[in-house]
């Protein structure tokens, strides 16, 4: 697998050395997540949205409503900078200036494309097995009409860059600290609760396995 080209964007520029350009990790922060921030440039003002992403082998999948218009102008040619971020812990040092973060996060700049219509399912199913694995087998199929309101985008993971302090421990300069005040690290992980059944849902109705298993999966990792 080829490393991620370095760009004049995504050139790590403050702390370069967190900087990893093995594309397996950007497979990895993005694969780890559920959401991610998109953002782009709208009638001369920026404007960013939160927006559930999944990988398609050497894409980035994100849908929408064809009636959006912020999706429309990405489905345009519109070009945007996705950012995804795990937040793995904070740093404690023995000064506020010092004090930081734990981390694995990736930034993707591209254009996006229309996934056409024959195709269109299919990528459909590729965001549900990411954000909810096996529902798909619980539910009804999805109806043309359903179809023809989503939008679904692609966008090529050719220009990113990946951002990893997650295994650095608490540093800081001897600036005269006191050595007795605790420094260390807090980590930090996603916790999946017990499910909650609707009200409108049958009575007696078990929770499928489906949920039972994404919630395993986010006590085993911790993530998505």
């Amino acid at each position: 697998m080829t490393d991620l080209p370095l760009t004049a964007r995504t050139r790590v520029r403050r702390l370069p050395h967190y900087q990893v350009t093995d594309r397996t990790a950007l497979y990895d922060v993005i694969d780890g997540a559920l959401a991610a921030t998109i953002a782009l440039v709208r009638d001369d003002r920026p404007v960013a949205l939160p927006i559930g992403i999944a990988r398609d082998g050497d894409d980035l999948l994100l849908h929408g409503s064809t009636g959006s218009d912020f999706f429309r102008r990405i489905a345009d040619g519109t070009p945007v900078c996705i950012t995804v971020t795990h937040l793995l812990g904070l740093k404690y040092a023995r000064s506020l200036f010092d004090s930081s973060m734990r981390y694995r996060c990736a930034v993707v700049y591209g254009v996006a494309s229309v996934v056409p219509p024959e195709e269109k399912e299919a990528a459909l199913l590729v965001l549900s097995e990411h954000l909810m694995p096996g529902r798909s087998e619980d539910v009804r199929p999805m109806t043309a009409r359903e179809l023809a309101a989503t939008m679904v985008l692609r966008i090529p993971l050719v220009e990113a860059s990946v951002k990893d302090n997650a295994g650095s421990l608490v540093e800081e300069d001897d600036d005269g600290e006191d050595r007795a005040v605790w420094a260390g690290t807090l980590p930090l992980r996603w916790v999946a609760d017990e499910p909650k059944t609707s009200a409108q849902t049958h009575p007696g109705t078990r929770v499928p396995d489906s949920v039972r298993r994404a919630a395993a999966r986010v006590a085993t990792t911790g993530t998505a």
